[in-house]
């Protein structure tokens, strides 16, 4: 095929020796099947942002730290400066992560590195040398689901240790491959420390995929992992092995509404006091 725009930087200089077809084209980015040498991989383009289909975005960025003070006052001000620095990081987020969960045994493409706005990353095939499909595009055996929801539960607790959340799972972007369920697409990966929405983030992405898993395995609809996972990971309990039960025995002890209130209410007479004393020295 004709080789695109934006992957004729790639061929010209050696990165890419030709682009065999395209594989996709999604919210984010246009997916191709080329060839590096001896090697068939994919590269995915990114979509310029006013291209994107992606929403609420902010909510992902939040809690992404920029060291470079320059760059994070002019991303602050909205400047076409600071419009194509955060495009760049929203960019190389992605390469950061799959080579931070790879670390973590968490099953993503292996990724080769991003060059201006393409991500040359590993192929993934199933059992018969084709393209590993997405979850949405096939059917499991209810044996399957839950092994696979169980792989796949194991894989979101790693990423949490990790320190991340994928902020976008479903069974859209997840590839089942001749060795099992492989999680893809992690521009938008969340820093689960830094980011307010990270418990809600987590729990849409456990959900989801139960959610899918049990139309094979219906039982699953019974479990709770989300917030066991959560649990343990705010109790420091997480752990890349820990096992997980699904089970979730949520507390019925009310909030003291009356221990509250005293407590704002001391807080803000201590407030008054410090701002009393204050004036007075400068009276003074």
């Amino acid at each position: 095929m004709k080789t695109p725009k934006r992957l004729q930087p790639l061929v010209d200089d050696g990165l890419v020796d030709e682009v065999i077809r395209s594989l996709m084209s999604g919210k984010e980015a246009d997916v191709y099947v080329v060839r590096s040498g001896s090697e068939i991989r994919c590269a995915k383009v990114y979509k310029e942002a006013n291209k994107r289909g992606f929403k609420k975005a902010v909510e992902y960025r939040e809690g992404r730290k920029v060291r470079n003070t320059r760059r994070s006052r002019a991303m602050a001000k909205g400047s076409r400066f600071g419009r194509r620095e955060q495009e760049s990081i929203w960019q190389t987020a992605e390469v950061d992560a799959l080579c931070r969960l790879a670390l973590a045994d968490v099953r993503v493409p292996k990724a080769y590195g991003c060059f201006d706005g393409v991500l040359l990353m590993e192929l993934l095939l199933d059992e018969d040398g084709n393209v590993a499909p997405r979850l949405n595009d096939i059917t499991v055996s209810a044996k399957q689901a839950l092994e696979d929801h169980s792989t796949v539960m194991r894989y979101i607790t790693r990423m949490l240790c990790a320190g991340l959340i994928h902020g976008d799972l479903s069974q859209y972007n997840v590839l089942l491959d001749k060795s099992g369920p492989v999680i893809i697409d992690l521009p938008q990966a969340v820093d689960a420390a830094a980011n307010n929405n990270a418990q809600r983030m987590l729990a849409r992405d456990v959900n989801n995929m139960t959610l899918y898993y049990a139309q094979f395995a219906p039982e699953l609809l019974d479990t709770k992992y989300a917030m066991e996972i959560w649990s343990l990971y705010e109790k420091g309990e997480l752990h890349p092995e820990v096992e997980l039960t699904g089970h979730f025995k949520e507390s019925d002890i009310g909030a003291d509404v009356d221990l509250v209130l005293q407590e704002i209410h001391a807080v803000l007479a201590d407030e008054k006091e410090r701002l009393e004393r204050l004036y007075l020295t400068k009276r003074d």
